[in-house]
């Protein structure tokens, strides 16, 4: 059995807790909202322009009308227009991505899946550098993000329908698909950017690598849509993906409409994965890691599984980039880079560990 494959019903995970699981998982989604708690103002005060934290939670009272007082009118800019943005949009993207990643491995019953490998990633990359490299702007600043994300559904939908035969759809060949389709995109890309000038190239370098510098209200505003649907709608078949990890033909005796379940949870996962790469670039190991880290920790039931997914992704990708832009100040670093220097050493050993498991989960 290969390491993306799971095809019987022995590889399935085994969905009863034992005892001490349950109040594992109950500790650890309290951990993790009061984690989210005690960072969100730490991370809006550290910076280039420190606002201690009395001051941060002081103009959060002010501005929710609960007394506090305003600050000065620097202080009040960082904090609201730079700072602010940034952090709610990284607790968006990590939520989402880390969400995908758990619908995902779901979806496919194996935990080295993530996101990118149905081209989601890929796709909306050509998206984006190819409005960057043909110099498209007919929506101002909203056009690269845009292009990001038509083109990163569009791209999984072409995914799904090409791996399709006979009404339904095999993982392994969806997964063969994704990666075809990733080479494709990386060739393009690569067609862009020789084409592209000086200008284009270090704008797409920029992009390509992920960072979150860029943010504002408007980004925000335009992931949130996206983003709080997936994360409402995903837990809704937790317990179908539960039946599913039994194997196909189990849970269709226990009632799930299998492929309807893909389908459905395929369109979910572009659509928060698409929507987080398009601000944000590309992220990677997030999906792959922070899923994986739960189930060790509280099991696979993804009833736990897919909200602490997106509440622990959304903890990573705050904490990451409040790393990336304060461990080499002045300079920051790439999100997309730092993610990937620590998400890469884990996934090597998640690697070996699940081939010593003979491709079964956690």
């Amino acid at each position: 059995m290969t390491v993306l494959e799971k095809t019987a019903p022995e590889a399935a995970p085994d969905h009863a807790p034992p005892p001490g699981r349950h109040t594992t998982a109950w500790l650890l989604t309290a951990g993790l909202v009061l984690t989210l708690l005690v960072l969100t103002p730490i991370a809006a005060g550290i910076g280039a322009y420190p606002v201690p934290l009395g001051d941060v939670l002081a103009s959060v009272q002010h501005r929710v009308g609960l007394g506090g007082t305003q600050l000065d009118r620097v202080a009040e800019s960082v904090l609201w227009n730079v700072r602010l943005p940034r952090i709610v949009l990284a607790l968006l993207i990590g939520a989402s991505l880390g969400c995908a990643g758990a619908l995902m491995q779901g979806v496919f019953g194996n935990p080295l899946a993530e996101p990118g490998v149905i081209g989601v990633s890929s796709g909306a990359a050509v998206g984006a550098v190819g409005a960057i490299a043909l110099g498209v702007n007919f929506l101002g600043t909203w056009t690269v993000s845009v292009f990001a994300f038509i083109a990163g559904l569009a791209t999984v939908l072409l995914v799904y329908a090409m791996s399709r035969s006979g009404g339904r759809t095999e993982v392994v060949t969806l997964i063969l698909t994704g990666i075809a389709v990733n080479a494709f995109g990386g060739a393009v890309i690569g067609l862009f950017l020789f084409f592209a000038d000086a200008a284009a190239i270090q704008q797409i370098t920029f992009w390509q690598l992920g960072s979150l510098s860029q943010a504002t209200w408007p980004k925000v505003l335009a992931v949130l849509p996206c983003a709080a649907l997936g994360l409402a709608v995903a837990p809704l078949y937790a317990r179908r993906l539960d039946l599913l990890a039994l194997g196909e033909r189990p849970a269709r005796h226990l009632g799930v409409d299998v492929e309807r379940l893909r389908i459905v949870l395929v369109l979910v996962i572009a659509l928060l994965t698409a929507a987080a790469v398009s601000v944000s670039g590309i992220i990677s190991f997030v999906g792959l890691v922070v899923p994986h880290l739960l189930r060790m920790a509280a099991g696979s039931g993804h009833r736990f599984l897919v909200p602490a997914s997106a509440l622990l992704g959304a903890v990573v990708l705050l904490a990451a980039d409040l790393t990336a832009r304060t461990v080499a100040a002045p300079a920051e670093l790439p999100l997309g880079v730092l993610t990937a220097l620590l998400g890469s050493p884990f996934f090597f050993w998640l690697l070996r560990r699940t081939r010593r498991r003979q491709g079964g989960w956690a």
